[in-house]
């Protein structure tokens, strides 16, 4: 995994990526673990978590996450999440949390030695390349081994470093059918807006 003990390092996580391919992986994530494994091997001074939320009335049905995730170590970083019908008659949802990513990575890269980010998405490339620069070592984390591949081949020729999360997800994730029930207070698997939608509007993850 090439993670280094005294390198001050931050976590990009794209919470909708996340879980796309952890779901696609057969996985859970449990984000306690997550956050203790990496500050286990690295110096984590930071974990964002990026997240669209769908409001469905007075109720998103990420805010039991989103709700522990801001108390446990995390900054939550979200925006309201715009679900339409397109021309076909199908719900889609808008909402992708690309600038918000970005905006911090490239704050964030004159502190860290190293930004660790979890995506697939090849828009990511240039703003990887540009963190690069500025001397902060950048690795990704996504997946080769889901079907389709959820990495684009531009974003993982430009990182330092790839994760496959079939590899390093055995430190913090839980194969569904193993899931235990959980109390409400831990982050135990939360239904994603995109279980309720048909699809979501970019139906290209490498795009």
């Amino acid at each position: 995994m090439n993670l280094k003990k005294d390198e001050r390092t931050c976590l990009f996580i794209d919470g909708s990526s996340l879980y796309s391919t952890s779901r696609s992986l057969g996985f859970d994530v449990d984000y306690k673990k997550l956050l203790d494994f990496f500050a286990s091997k690295t110096h984590v001074i930071r974990a964002y978590y990026y997240a669209a939320i769908l409001d469905t009335e007075d109720y998103s049905p990420l805010k039991p996450l989103t709700d522990w995730l801001s108390y446990n170590g995390y900054f939550l970083v979200t925006k309201p999440a715009r679900e339409f019908t397109d021309s076909t008659g199908k719900r889609r949802v808008k909402g992708n949390m690309e600038i918000e990513i970005a905006v911090d990575m490239m704050e964030m890269a004159p502190h860290i030695d190293h930004a660790i980010l979890f995506t697939g998405d090849s828009d990511f490339r240039r703003v990887v390349e540009a963190v690069q620069r500025q001397g902060t070592r950048v690795s990704v984390v996504s997946s080769m081994r889901s079907n389709p591949p959820l990495i684009g081949d531009d974003l993982r020729r430009q990182a330092d470093n790839f994760m496959e999360l079939a590899v390093v997800g055995a430190n913090f994730t839980r194969r569904q059918a193993e899931a235990p029930a959980r109390p409400r207070s831990v982050p135990g698997p939360v239904r994603h807006p995109a279980d309720q939608m048909s699809e979501p509007e970019d139906d290209d993850p490498l795009s």
